[in-house]
């Protein structure tokens, strides 16, 4: 796939490298920024290394249109060489105020940079108090992964420009985030607020010794974390009431809200005997994993969630699908020009996602097939015979297919599909499928597919004469196609080739 360019290369520092900070190094380096990181931890570089690691490995199986090169990532002394030059400051120190205020007077010291702040819990007028321009801080609040979930709380003061949030809005959703504008300041913001109504119910539960730290999360992810990972809680509710909708779920639920079940403004005893129960219920049910295990089996469950939620243009998958269209537009023109113009482009570009992978670590059967079906598709596409051809009541329906499978796929492989017309006529279509993999050394050939299709009336469900558009773009482009040398193994058949011994047949 040709690079993907962003015009000049951005810079973004972060300033504090923990778990939040390592994960927005991680989000802003692999969508092409350049990542200066100053923590005075000495072990910083050797964390956030392991972040940025479980990004490589998860953010680009999300993208269907590839990530821009990757930017430069710097270790830096001081927060002024962090921030000189940047485009983007973000404060990930610690949840004291003195400390961020400090913080925040050495980059404003050093830099004009907007200045995002990951508190989890402090108003931005809160952050603002005795800084040198209070109208360049604003809190940005995002949740672990910071590489992988969308969603940042984005929370201004009245002493915020409106262009500037807009702005800073504008960079986020550049590196494909969710900025949620929040309103009215308040303390922990929104999704904090929410999470510690659940956590004090949590806690009480197992101080009560009424569930486990175990069965409390088998509740939340077999239950209501499935329906909140997609439709939230209001839309969850709406269903809920039936045909007649919120107002039906409110009245008859509304009640329940006067009932003593809950101890949201109670919080247990905060006692030692408390911690070493939930410590130790936490290491029987999880103890077995090292973190770095359950960092890699949280990304991985996300990205196929992720996916799924991509493939329904739903919730987060929206958000994803966004941002492919915001990286599709920054290709080079004479990209654009190339995918666009059936008679100069040949090519599908596709990616070895999570999904295709079976047991064996490589890319499964079927998704050979899969692939050269959206390779197929994009072909048909290209003659007039895409979507709007098949609404209209035709269609290419395949008959036969040939699969050869010659060499393997892993996760993260990016693959090239290329297409050749071997024949056709009024009804019929023969097309040769060619899917590589691209190698330092080159390309090297993973599969081929032959396939003849047929077209036909949808409605009548039987064979008919494609339409004289679509035969006039298929004539051209054969003629092209039949300048290429024809593949040596068109037409063969299943084990060509030294013949199997056959099993005797019992008269």
């Amino acid at each position: 796939m040709t690079g993907l360019v962003t015009g000049p290369v951005r810079k973004a520092a972060i300033i504090g490298g923990g778990v939040i900070g390592g994960g927005w190094a991680a989000r802003f380096l692999l969508n092409g920024w350049d990542v200066a990181v100053f923590d005075p931890d000495p072990e910083a570089e050797r964390k956030i290394g392991a972040v940025i690691a479980n990004a490589r490995a998860a953010l680009p199986a999300l993208s269907d249109t590839g990530l821009p090169p990757e930017g430069r990532l710097s270790f830096v002394p001081d927060i002024a060489a962090a921030v000189t030059g940047a485009d983007w400051v973000q404060e990930s120190v610690s949840e004291r105020l003195d400390l961020k205020h400090r913080v925040l007077a050495e980059i404003q010291a050093a830099s004009d940079a907007p200045v995002g702040s990951s508190t989890s819990g402090f108003k931005p007028s809160e952050l603002q108090q005795g800084a040198r321009a209070p109208g360049r801080i604003f809190v940005a609040h995002p949740f672990n992964p910071v590489y992988l979930l969308p969603l940042v709380e984005l929370v201004p003061s009245p002493a915020n420009a409106a262009d500037d949030i807009a702005a800073a809005q504008d960079i986020l959703r550049g590196i494909g985030m969710f900025p949620l504008l929040v309103r009215k300041e308040i303390d922990a913001h929104i999704g904090d607020r929410l999470l510690e109504a659940l956590w004090r119910e949590a806690l009480w539960l197992v101080h009560d010794g009424i569930a486990t730290t175990e069965e409390i999360d088998e509740v939340i992810r077999l239950s209501f974390g499935l329906r909140w990972a997609q439709m939230g809680l209001f839309e969850t509710y709406r269903i809920a009431g039936g045909e007649a909708g919120m107002r039906h779920f409110m009245a008859q639920f509304g009640p329940a809200l006067e009932w003593p079940w809950s101890k949201l403004t109670d919080t247990p005893p905060f006692t030692e005997a408390l911690v070493d129960r939930i410590a130790s219920q936490s290491d029987a049910q999880s103890g077995h994993h090292s973190i770095r295990d359950l960092e890699r089996i949280r990304d991985e469950n996300l990205v196929a969630f992720l996916r799924a939620l991509k493939d329904r243009d739903w919730g987060a998958g929206r958000v994803l699908n966004a941002h492919d269209r915001l990286l599709a537009d920054r290709l080079p023109a004479e990209a654009k020009a190339s995918s666009a113009t059936p008679d100069v482009a040949n090519e599908t570009e596709l990616l070895v996602l999570p999904g295709w992978i079976d047991y064996n670590g490589h890319m499964t059967e079927s998704r050979y097939l899969f692939a050269g079906s959206q390779c197929v598709d994009q072909f048909l596409g290209a003659i007039g015979a895409g979507i709007d051809y098949v609404r209209g009541g035709h269609s290419y329906y395949t008959a036969e297919t040939h699969l050869r499978h010659l060499a393997e796929a892993r996760l993260g492989d990016r693959l090239t599909g290329r297409v050749q017309v071997l024949g056709h006529d009024e009804k019929r279509l023969h097309l040769w499928i060619s899917l590589s993999r691209r190698d330092d050394g080159g390309e090297v050939e993973i599969a081929t597919i032959e396939q003849m299709l047929l077209h036909v009336d949808t409605g009548a469900g039987r064979t008919c004469a494609a339409a004289p558009g679509v035969l006039a773009r298929l004539g051209d482009r054969a003629a092209r196609d039949s300048r290429l040398p024809r593949p040596d193994a068109a037409g063969r058949h299943v084990g060509a080739g030294r013949p199997l011994p056959g099993l005797a047949v019992p008269a």
